[in-house]
């Protein structure tokens, strides 16, 4: 009987294991990470980035040539394979639909919340620019920054605005491109404090994020987008609190 209970364990053991391993395993490979002092060293040796499926599909994602194409449905995410604290985050990418709408999730959860398809962090947003004309209330067009790089939290995570429209910040110029033109973002996420480039100049930021350290999550949410030349470069960490960590999976 004995033996039995010991064998029953081990085998409940090995099943957990396999489930977990499975749930881990990395949905496709895209984009690029270094480390800033190996950079400075001379050493600028890349690894590539993992991305694990949180509420997407297999057919959601696709490859074509350099670049990643998400079709948008169903609505939801991809996770970075591990956490990153202060970063350099740059990124290009393009809508391939009017008004299409996603976005790049920093320093969030692993995954949403129950009877959400969305984590909490911070939000670098990524509109196309007609969303405004689609989306009138009452006949009126929506704030014009909705679409040029807002930044902001969503969920539990709440930050503070450099320009403020309401809780969100949004950038002091329009340089966004439409559809079928690539964008380019050059995020620095450095404890608590984000700073967004769009297309070459800085526009944007926001600070004193309640969360610090979390996961890079990239969105589907509705309409085909293409990114491209993903990299991220670590540097090196800083102060935190645990509350300012999200929970490691």
């Amino acid at each position: 009987m004995r033996i039995s209970k010991i064998l029953a364990f081990v085998g409940l053991f090995i099943l957990f294991w396999g489930l977990t391993s499975q749930a881990q395993e990395a949905l496709f490979e895209f984009g690029e990470r270094r480390d800033f002092n190996a950079l400075i060293n001379g050493v600028p040796e890349a690894k590539t980035l993992k991305w694990i499926d949180v509420n997407t599909t297999d057919t959601t994602w696709y490859r074509d040539g350099d670049k990643l194409v998400c079709k948008g449905l169903p609505i939801g995410i991809v996770r970075s394979e591990k956490m990153y604290q202060n970063f350099i985050m740059h990124v290009e990418w393009r809508h391939m639909e009017k008004g299409g709408n996603s976005g790049i999730f920093v320093w969030c959860d692993a995954q949403p919340e129950e009877h959400n398809r969305l984590p909490s962090g911070v939000e670098v947003q990524m509109l196309e620019l007609d969303w405004v004309n689609q989306h009138k209330r009452n006949g009126e067009t929506p704030p014009i920054a909705y679409v040029h790089g807002e930044l902001f939290g969503v969920g539990k995570v709440s930050t503070v605005p450099d320009n403020p429209r309401g809780v969100r910040s949004k950038s002091v110029e329009n340089r966004c491109l439409g559809v079928g033109e690539w964008n380019k973002y050059t995020v620095i996420c450095v404890d608590g404090t984000i700073k967004l480039a769009v297309n070459g100049k800085f526009v944007n930021g926001i600070r004193e994020s309640s969360k610090r350290k979390g996961y890079v999550c990239l969105e589907s949410e509705g309409a085909q987008i293409a990114f491209r030349n993903l990299q991220i470069i670590e540097l090196d960490e800083g102060y935190i609190l645990p509350e300012h960590i999200v929970k490691e999976l």
